[in-house]
């Protein structure tokens, strides 16, 4: 700044030319930084709390799709085990029955995994023009293959263009040359791969291949073969719903022997539920317990009142009542319709307690272990609910992104305020640097001036006095 071209204490007047300036462009503009200061404190504080309250909510919401995850569903009434995970799994859905079951797996379902003819001249072999058709159970796939054609070449466009539909493309070079292997995902009877309408890429997929012709490699696909209880059950797939009520089988292995089966057992999974509530209660603590650290106030170390970010927002304050308000709401159930029938009730401070004895009870005694799930993430259940309490504030069109927007400009504003006052901070210190410099310089000078007469006039005293 100008203020450090010049020494501090004046030639001239011997004032402290850069504390005088300083305390002048301080006073000129102390009360608009404190100002800039202070709204920036403010917003940047309720920026943060804008961003740890979504991030709050964000998990919430990702707690409860966890707990609503189809693949492994939470509040199922009754829990299935299999006594051989090697032969069977097993998983029960809500609408269980409790027992046990004797399987038997016969048979696993296969796909088909067919080869063409071989070809001397490996995966270079040259590969006619046209249109190979792929058939599998009734569909039929077309492929142009283009002049110049290889094996390798066809390899890849089977895999490019049917990869979508589980066919896959391969090339194993055997003892007579190499071959071009297909296999298929889909399972079950009648799946056979077939290949026309290229000649050297002939495959009947229901004959055996041979040493110099195509076909399937070591069996037809077939459907699974077992039996439940003694009665027999066939499947296209190794994933079996509902050949027992409520579950879902999936086959992994045969069975040892006909007399060697698999136990399958299924139970009331009273210690799931409440773990899986406990677990809900524990994610709405969370949240509960953010959102009062963020609208809470409290005392400094002068016993001065301190705001928390959010304190008396109103966007904020809508939210916990929306979300408090899913809480008490009556569900569609039959005879399990709130979460007090469960022993889950709201204390003092916002936050949700899980009396396990009140839910003991309520499953041994009230037996409404299978309406859980229904309550919880059925239509409008509790968790539908509570998204759609939630979306209108944390969507990425929200209330919330939307005050976030329009606090990021407050930000912008402000950070070009303070730019603007820097700005005219340094141009007033140079400003009134320069005027006094030369203030001081002038002084110096009729210092000098001053000087100089007052030592002739001495001179002239002296002279005449020794005349």
């Amino acid at each position: 700044m100008a203020s450090t071209i010049v020494s501090s204490i004046g030639q001239g007047t011997g004032l402290n030319i850069t504390e005088m300036v300083e305390a002048l462009v301080s006073a000129d503009t102390a009360a608009k930084k404190a100002q800039i200061t202070r709204q920036t404190s403010n917003n940047t504080a309720m920026i943060s709390g804008v961003g740890s309250l979504r991030s709050a909510l964000t998990a919430f919401q990702d707690a409860m799709k966890k707990l609503n995850d189809s693949t492994a569903p939470a509040f199922n009434a009754y829990a299935a085990t299999s006594a051989n995970e090697a032969v069977v799994k097993v998983t029960s859905s809500n609408t269980a029955v409790a027992g046990s079951y004797s399987i038997v797996v016969d048979k696993m379902a296969t796909g088909s995994k067919v080869a063409s003819q071989p070809f001397a001249g490996g995966s270079a072999s040259a590969i006619s023009e046209g249109q190979l058709t792929v058939s599998q159970g009734g569909n039929n796939w077309t492929l142009d293959i283009a002049s110049g054609a290889t094996l390798e070449s066809v390899r890849d466009q089977i895999n490019k263009e049917l990869g979508v539909q589980g066919v896959s493309a391969n090339i194993i070079n055997g003892e007579g040359g190499a071959r071009l292997v297909l296999s298929s995902t889909t399972t079950g009877e009648g799946t056979d791969l077939s290949l026309s309408g290229i000649p050297e890429l002939e495959i009947d997929g229901t004959a055996k291949m041979s040493d110099t012709g195509a076909g399937y490699i070591t069996a037809l696909a077939q459907d699974a073969e077992l039996t439940i209880d003694g009665l027999k059950v066939t499947s296209a797939t190794n994933t079996i719903d509902n050949a027992i009520s409520g579950m879902k089988l999936e086959l992994t292995g045969v069975s040892a022997s006909p007399t060697s089966p698999t136990q399958i057992t299924v139970a009331a999974d009273n210690d799931g539920l409440q773990k899986s509530i406990q677990s809900f209660v524990d994610a709405y603590n969370t949240l509960q317990k953010a959102i009062t650290s963020l609208t809470t106030t409290s005392r400094d170390a002068n016993d001065n009142l301190v705001l928390g970010p959010l304190t008396n927002d109103p966007t904020t304050r809508s939210l916990l009542n929306d979300v408090r308000k899913v809480l008490s709401e009556v569900g569609a159930g039959d005879q399990l319709t709130s979460l007090s029938q469960l022993g889950i009730n709201t204390t003092k401070d916002g936050t949700l307690e899980f009396n396990t004895t009140k839910f003991t009870a309520a499953m041994n005694d009230k037996k409404l272990g299978a309406e859980v799930q229904e309550l919880f993430t059925g239509t409008n259940g509790i968790f539908e609910r509570m998204n759609k309490a939630i979306d209108p504030y944390n969507a990425t069109d929200g209330s919330l992104a939307t005050r976030k927007a329009s606090l990021d400009k407050v930000a912008k504003n402000l950070a070009d305020q303070q730019t603007a006052l820097d700005r005219r901070t340094e141009s007033l210190t140079e400003s009134l640097t320069k005027k006094y410099v030369a203030m001081d310089t002038a002084v110096a000078k009729l210092n000098a001036q001053a000087n100089q007469i007052k030592a002739v006039f001495d001179a002239l005293n002296a002279q005449a006095k020794n005349s």
